[in-house]
Order: structure tokens, then C-alpha cells, then sequence
């Protein structure tokens, strides 16, 4: 295992963005302990229907919030209105982390008496929150995932590959990693490019693949994007139209979390329960291929140093695009203005290909 200062990224141990911490349908008001950003948290759904990420801990003597129950002051309910209840000594925090009541207090509630409440959002099915070392506002959006709950696509159902030993640097080097489709993925490639523009890493390829098409003749296009450090999203083109979506999220250094999901286009407006078969058949070949550089990186000794060849994708401009995320956002433009643009390798089949998008 790795760390972010081994990789050299930056200041920062964890990056600037937003990352997912659950599904959606597993956020209730029994609160559930998580952790990511090398931080014990809290996460439960109020009465309201709103989700709450706090840390964890009690300022008052360091109780876990979410880790009790058998304590009387929570098993009626830990979570009154969208309020969690300290199992200790019953201290009441709100949303914004801040208290609210304190048994037998008689006169003001300190302002010390508050935990940090994350900001958090509810998107297709996913709770993502966003991290920011600097303490800053979302500077990026979310990706809109718009086929989502549509009329002719069935919904994701989002499978947990686990916790891994790795840091989300070898993740990210994935998106420039032109070789390895061959070897690990029985692919032949057409075409291939990366581009960079801003919190955008993008890779465009098509050629056939051993079990993502419908026969060997068969093309699989490509259009696959990162949305800052931890959420891409790939438009792919094959035996079905899809959305394919694999987040990854900061355990703890060197330490990560990855979940994949997919959209699947069917030919019903309202998908039938075939439709729903094909689907689940199609999400379970996705997740195999992904799987397949899982494997990999599960047992990889950590790339400080690419012996980078010429035939390579563009690694090392990934690596400086992954950068940003790790500095202050004033560094932004300095360091990613030298490698904003369309890459391609020379060489490669299909060299040189029509320009896209």
C-alpha cells in the first residue's frame, strides 16, 4: 500500500470532489456508521426524507454517534425529526451539526457543542458527498445521469466491489490506459483518445470485445468520462445502449472503497420482466469485465514511477490532471493548462481517426 505523498500528488492527503458513501435505499433512520477521508461519520435519513452525513463523535466525551443499541435514550429512535440523539447522555445535534438540547443544561448551548455536518446530495439512486480539504463550496457538478429512471432504461442496481489496499491513483491511471484492453479484456482497439478539459478526464475507443457485444464482427463504442477524482461515467454502444458508472471513494490514504453500476436502454417503455433479465445478464458481464481490473489492482505492488513506452496512453498527463484535486484550487489552471486538450497515441490502429465530439 501507497500513500498519497509516495505518489507525490500534492498537499492534500484526500482530493477535492464528489464521492458516493452509500445507495440510496440503505440510508434509513437507524444510523449507520461509515467511513471515508481517514474520518469515522454518521449517516441516517431523517424524518423528513433528508440524509445527514455528521462526524461521528460526540464533542461531549467522544461518543460514536451511529455505533449504539442498547442505550435507553435510543431505542425508541435515535433519530427524532431530522435530529440524531447522542446514546450517552442524550445530546440532541441537528442536521447542521450543531446541538440543539442538553438534559438538565439550564441557560445557552455552547457553540463548540457541534460536530461538522457534510454537505451531501441524493442523485439516481446514490448519496454522494462533497469533500473539499479547503472547506470550499462544490466548484463542479455532479453528471447529470439523465437516463435515469427514464422510460425505456432499467435502473441500476449498484453492486459493492469492496475495499481494497490501493490508492485511487492506480484507480484513476485506468482512464489513460490504452495496452492494457487487450490483455486484460480480450479487446481489439479501432480508435483511442483522451481528452482533458477541467475537472473532465475523458477516454473514446471502440473496437470489439470478448463478451460486451453481440458477436465477434460486433463493435463496442466507448465515451467514457471522469467527473472529477471519483465518478466516471461511461456512454457505451454495444450488445445495448448503456450508462455504465464506477465510483471510488478515499477510505483511507491508500485505502479505497469502489461500487459499478449500469443503465441498460430495452426496447420497452415500461421494461418488461425480460427486459429486466436481459438487463441483470448485462450488468453481471459489466461488472465482470470491471472486476477483471479489480483483480489487478488488488494484488499490484503501487506504479510510484510508470516505465512509461511510447505505445502507452498518456499516463503521466493523467497524473498531472489527477493533481488539481490534491492542490488548492487556486493551483487549478497552472497545473492542468499544459495537458488540456485531445491526446492520441501514434501508432495505434486507426491512427488517425476523425475528429470527435
Amino acid at each position: 500500500m501507497a500513500t498519497t505523498a509516495d505518489y507525490k500528488i500534492g498537499p492534500y492527503t484526500f482530493p477535492r470532489g464528489w464521492f458516493m458513501v452509500a445507495v440510496s435505499e440503505d440510508v434509513t433512520v437507524t444510523p449507520k456508521a461509515v467511513r471515508y477521508f481517514g474520518q469515522e461519520l454518521a449517516l441516517y435519513r431523517g424524518k423528513s426524507g433528508r440524509v445527514v452525513l455528521l462526524d461521528a463523535y460526540c464533542p461531549h466525551m467522544g461518543t460514536h454517534l451511529a455505533k449504539n443499541s442498547t442505550s435507553y435514550a435510543v431505542r425508541d429512535g435515535q433519530v427524532q425529526d431530522d435530529d440524531i440523539i447522542c446514546p450517552y447522555h442524550a445530546w440532541r445535534f441537528g442536521p447542521d451539526g450543531q446541538c440543539k438540547h442538553i438534559p438538565f443544561l439550564k441557560g445557552t448551548i455552547p457553540k463548540a457543542a457541534a460536530v461538522r455536518s457534510w454537505s451531501v446530495r441524493e442523485h439516481a439512486g446514490i448519496v454522494f458527498v462533497w469533500h473539499d480539504p479547503e472547506g470550499g463550496d462544490p466548484d463542479f457538478e455532479l453528471p447529470p445521469l439523465a437516463e435515469y429512471g427514464q422510460s425505456h432504461w432499467v435502473n441500476w442496481t449498484i453492486d459493492k466491489l469492496g475495499v481494497i489496499a490501493s490508492h485511487p491513483q492506480e484507480i484513476i491511471d485506468n482512464i489513460a490506459d490504452l495496452t492494457h484492453l487487450g490483455p486484460i479484456h480480450g479487446s481489439t482497439v479501432d480508435f483511442y483518445e483522451n481528452e482533458f478539459r477541467g475537472h473532465l478526464a475523458t477516454q473514446r475507443q471502440a473496437g470489439g470485445h470478448r463478451t460486451l457485444v453481440a458477436g465477434p464482427s460486433d463493435k463496442l463504442y466507448t465515451d467514457t468520462t471522469y467527473h472529477g477524482p471519483g465518478i466516471l461515467v461511461s456512454h457505451l454502444t454495444g450488445l445495448f445502449e448503456t450508462v455504465l458508472l464506477i465510483t471510488h471513494t478515499p477510505v483511507d490514504d491508500g485505502v479505497t472503497e469502489a461500487w459499478h453500476g449500469l443503465l441498460v436502454k430495452v426496447p420497452n417503455a415500461v421494461p418488461s420482466e425480460a427486459d429486466h433479465e436481459s438487463a441483470r445478464g448485462f450488468n453481471e458481464a459489466s461488472r465482470l469485465a470491471f472486476l477483471q481490473d479489480f483483480e489487478i489492482w488488488i494484488h499490484k505492488r503501487p506504479a510510484l514511477n510508470i516505465m512509461q513506452m511510447p505505445s502507452d496512453g498518456p499516463f503521466h498527463k493523467a497524473r498531472i490532471w489527477y493533481k488539481q484535486f490534491y492542490h488548492p484550487r487556486s493551483e487549478t489552471r497552472r497545473l492542468i493548462a499544459p495537458i488540456e486538450g485531445v491526446h492520441v497515441v501514434r501508432g495505434t490502429p486507426g491512427w488517425p481517426f476523425p475528429k470527435t465530439g
